[in-house]
């Protein structure tokens, strides 16, 4: 490396130390904040985002308003402001790349999720975003969806209903002017990676010479096997090793400057412009990953912080996570050496930026987030089918209600659909589902669920978009997979559990319209359901047989309480639950509730006999939007020490 020059920086282990596991000030040395008279250096600006997930308007309730050091509260979010940031930090900056790691779009928010997300598309090519990383909800469709329509713009299957919708300039969907990555993500019969697994960007150094930055991209592993983005074909790879691996590639192909965009965080504290007792399996890496690695930016855990952690040989190197929704921007500066294209570490800084409100928002994606907000409340009133009656959450003794038999019938009728062009190939025969459960009253979790679906008498019934859209899904696909008629058995079995106090606990699963059961009402817990009892399309049970089960991943994967159901096989894939519900809807044309009679009960009037009482989940209510989706649920009770995150390998509790 060259000298330092016309500085005396400090570069001895005793600076160092600072960079300690529990984290340092965001710059590799005192000296490091007056970096940008650095002349001698080629001067980089790395300006990320994370986990944006379509919030064009702004941060959703609470996510608001972020802290500071000091407990300074700022009021943040709005992709207006964030491109005016955008364009404030980039002035004068000659090398400056805009990237992200991951979960841009598929989430909650109806303007750009009831769009097939091209909104969030649009708006990230307007700001000039250069490459991201795919994020575990970039699958939360498929991947050929990622790279077919997202990346290319292709259509399926109705233009300007299902996707391909026009934009603000009146043009169809053309696809991301931007690329994603993925070294981690691999088709599971092959191994064959879904996505290049990392770039080289090209920086100018003047002189007509360029120095090169390589960028890794890792997806959260377990992405496979996350609810909303379940997917059977798909596998993740060891991060740690993929990167290391991705690492060596780069360095041997002349790549001396590395940067590490991952889709996986940590937790550092409250104040978002500092870090403090990190943890979390991204900051288990970051203190192993090679030292070839010159800084690590976060996502996935929707938190903020940036520091200075250690490398495996002792050098201090950024560690960021950008917050959630539009929240932050985070910037980091390299100093790269001319001649070498190494990053001179001692110079590193790293700041993250309130997305602050208070500045005059970019005319153009102000425009952009107001033409799909003025499309969303169109497309929200417009007539998809009628019903006859009021479909209701309100349920009989025996557990029935008319809108979960609804929802039971759509998760059948999800379960026997063919999959179309923009799904991707399955491993295992698209069966046609036998049955389908719905958890109406989940032991964990909210249910799928989320609204009843009031008849409007002035429109004689009209059955509109927005209407279904919130009556039920979280984001989750419908799965139909091979079990056996025992684990069905057992999973009617698991409506009942002992509670605190002597109690019985009750916790209804919705069947579809060709089910019919009997429990013995004065069972003990275990044995209240005769597998004679049962009848599957006029047919008793068969414990030894094999049936297909239409039921939300969620359940499937025992997040619902049921831990019947583990070990199903055979998985196949069906469109996401609020989409296939729309689907369903326009489908039918006319919806008309289902008498309740799925379910009875034999021994009601003999003494000691009870049905078990539900227990009463308090739904989670953003300021303002209605219901907090599952998703963010899991966040705020992984972060709080609760029991509904999908737990990542090492036992770290992944919240989103």
């Amino acid at each position: 490396m060259r000298d330092i020059g016309r500085r005396s920086f400090f570069t001895a282990a005793g600076a160092l130390a600072t960079a300690s596991a529990i984290g340092s000030n965001a710059y590799a040395t005192g000296h490091a904040r007056d970096a940008a008279t650095a002349d001698e250096y080629v001067d980089v600006q790395l300006l990320n985002i994370t986990d944006l997930h379509g919030y064009l308007q702004g941060a959703p309730g609470a996510n608001s308003v972020i802290t500071g050091a000091g407990g300074k509260k700022y009021t943040v979010g709005g992709v207006a402001y964030m491109a005016a940031h955008l364009e404030r930090l980039r002035d004068g900056r000659d090398n400056s790349l805009f990237f992200a790691p991951g979960d841009l779009f598929s989430g909650w928010e109806f303007d750009a999720s009831s769009f097939a997300d091209e909104p969030t598309i649009e708006a990230l090519n307007a700001m000039g975003l250069d490459f991201a990383s795919a994020g575990n909800h970039e699958f939360d469709k498929s991947a050929t969806f990622l790279t077919s329509h997202m990346g290319d713009g292709d259509a399926y299957p109705v233009v300007g209903r299902d996707d391909d919708f026009k934009d603000s300039t009146g043009r169809r969907f053309e696809g991301a002017k931007f690329p994603y990555y993925s070294a981690n993500m691999v088709w599971n019969r092959t191994g064959e990676t879904v996505l290049a697994p990392y770039n080289i960007e090209y920086v100018n150094a003047g002189r007509g010479r360029r120095l090169a930055i390589g960028f890794i991209h890792l997806t959260a592993i377990g992405t496979e096997s996350f609810p909303g983005s379940y997917q059977p074909g798909l596998r993740t790879l060891d991060e740690l090793e993929t990167a290391n691996r991705c690492a060596a590639e780069l360095k041997a192909r002349g790549v001396h400057a590395i940067v590490l965009s991952m889709h996986d965080g940590a937790v550092a504290g409250s104040d978002f412009n500092s870090g403090k007792n990190p943890s979390g399996p991204a900051y288990e890496l970051a203190l192993r990953a090679s030292p070839d690695i010159d800084a690590i930016v976060t996502g996935h855990w929707h938190c903020a912080f940036t520091m200075m952690l250690p490398d495996p040989n002792g050098d201090p190197r950024p560690f960021v996570e950008a917050g959630c929704y539009g929240q932050l921007i985070n910037e980091i500066n390299l100093r790269l050496d001319p001649d070498t294209g190494a990053v001179v570490r001692e110079l590193t800084t790293s700041t993250n930026h309130p997305n602050t409100r208070e500045v005059t928002p970019d005319k153009e994606l102000r425009e952009i987030a107001g033409y799909w907000a003025d499309y969303a409340s169109r497309r929200a009133r417009s007539k998809i089918g009628t019903q006859t009656a009021s479909f209701t959450r309100r349920r009989n003794a025996l557990g029935e209600s008319t809108m979960g038999n609804l929802v039971a019938d759509w998760a059948l009728w999800a379960g026997r659909q063919p999959h179309g062009p923009m799904d991707d190939p399955a491993d295992h025969p698209n069966t046609p589902a036998d049955l389908a459960v719905i958890a109406v009253a989940p032991r964990v979790g909210q249910a799928v669920i989320a609204g009843d679906l009031i008849r409007d008498q002035e429109t004689d019934g009209t059955v509109t978009f927005a209407q279904a859209w919130n009556s039920v899904g979280f984001g989750d696909p419908i799965l139909t997979v091979t079990v056996t008629g025992r684990q069905i058995h057992d999973a009617l079995e698991e409506q009942w559990a002992p509670i605190a106090g002597g109690g019985l606990g009750f916790s209804p699963l919705a069947v579809s319209g060709n089910v019919r059961y009997t429990f013995d009402a004065a069972g003990p817990v275990g044995r209240r359901i005769d597998p004679a009892d049962v009848f599957i399309d006029g047919r008793a049970l068969g414990l030894t047989r094999s049936y297909r089960l239409a039921a939300p991943s969620y359940t499937l994967i025992n997040q619902d309480g049921f831990s019947a159901f583990t070990g199903f096989t055979a998985p196949v894939r069906h469109t996401r639950d609020f989409e296939s519900f729309i689907a369903y809807v326009r489908t039918k044309k006319q919806l008309k509730p289902a008498p309740l009679d799925r379910v009875r009960a034999k021994n009601a009037g003999v003494p000691g006999a009870r049905t078990g009482t539900v227990t009463q989940r308090r739904q989670v209510l953003r300021a303002g939007s209605g219901l907090v989706p599952r998703p963010e649920v899991a966040l705020r009770t992984a972060l709080t020490g609760g029991g509904e995150g999908q737990r990542a390998p090492g036992g770290f509790r992944v919240p989103c």
